[in-house]
């Protein structure tokens, strides 16, 4: 029987804790085979962004078309996109795609460097955004995507889940990462239900990449078959135990990576 696979559509991290480097650890960490389209190179490590060139949109769509005639992904996992032609040449590459799609909507890197011009934020929403099955935004994202103020309770973080899924996601999760608080707690916003996933707030500074490990992890299990709740739940779980042996890599001088392949190397 074939492997499931999936694909990431991200820029590349040369520090290879965030992006297509991450995403890919993702993929193979959770046994997915993973193949990828490049957006946009950057330059960095863990202790900023130094330089950011992006691809053209016509190799971003021939990488995409490349992959999904030859080798179709059970699921795509969609990061930094940068402009809107890039996001224009992605949404044209997916149209005939009916696979499932998690859409994390980079912004701005932990450094402050922005990722997302933006000019492209109104071709996120209306071309990508409505195509996302699930979409998995921190708190400032999710308000600069709705033109609001972060949220900073409960209440007001589900009401910008269905916000966003009134724009067009299947489903949201509303990432719990920026606010305080001894727990960190996602909630998975759907049609049917709010579903809390909680989880220890973990002292440490190396969470390089954990946003988009754990849109790549979602994307891993959907292509494994899971459910969108089950999906998410192992996800959050792995990128738990992935930050918690993250101080063991003991990689750069700055904001390091989370430990993508703790589960493997640990045997």
């Amino acid at each position: 029987m074939p492997h499931c696979s999936a694909l990431t559509i991200a820029g590349s991290d040369s520090g290879g804790g965030a992006g297509i480097q991450a995403d890919l650890k993702t993929f193979s960490a959770l046994g997915v085979y993973g193949t990828s389209a490049i957006t946009a190179i950057t330059a960095q490590n863990t202790r900023g962004v130094f330089a950011v060139e992006e691809v053209s949109p016509a190799v971003v769509g021939a990488q995409i078309t490349a992959v999904l005639e030859d080798i179709p992904p059970q699921a795509i996992k969609i990061g930094m996109l940068a402009s809107p032609e890039i996001i224009a040449a992605v949404a044209d590459a997916l149209e005939g795609y009916r696979g499932p799609v998690v859409l994390d909507p980079v912004m701005i890197a932990k450094s402050g460097h922005a990722l997302l011009a933006e000019e492209a934020e109104a071709a996120l929403i209306e071309r990508l955004l409505p195509r996302a099955d699930v979409l998995t935004p921190n708190l400032p994202e999710a308000a600069r995507l709705l033109g609001q103020d972060p949220a900073d309770t409960a209440a007001q973080t589900e009401a910008q889940g269905h916000a966003l899924r009134a724009l067009g996601a299947g489903a949201v999760v509303m990432k719990g990462g920026h606010a305080t608080g001894a727990t960190c707690i996602d909630r998975l916003v759907t049609a049917f239900a709010t579903t809390e996933l909680s989880q220890p707030r973990l002292a440490t500074r190396n969470t390089h990449g954990t946003g988009c490990s754990l849109s790549s992890a979602i994307a891993a299990e959907l292509a494994k078959g899971a459910t969108v709740v089950a999906a998410v739940r192992r996800a959050q779980a792995w990128l738990h135990g992935a930050i918690r042996a993250a101080d063991g890599l003991q990689i750069g001088g700055g904001c390091g990576p989370v430990h993508h392949f703790y589960e493997v190397w640990s045997r």
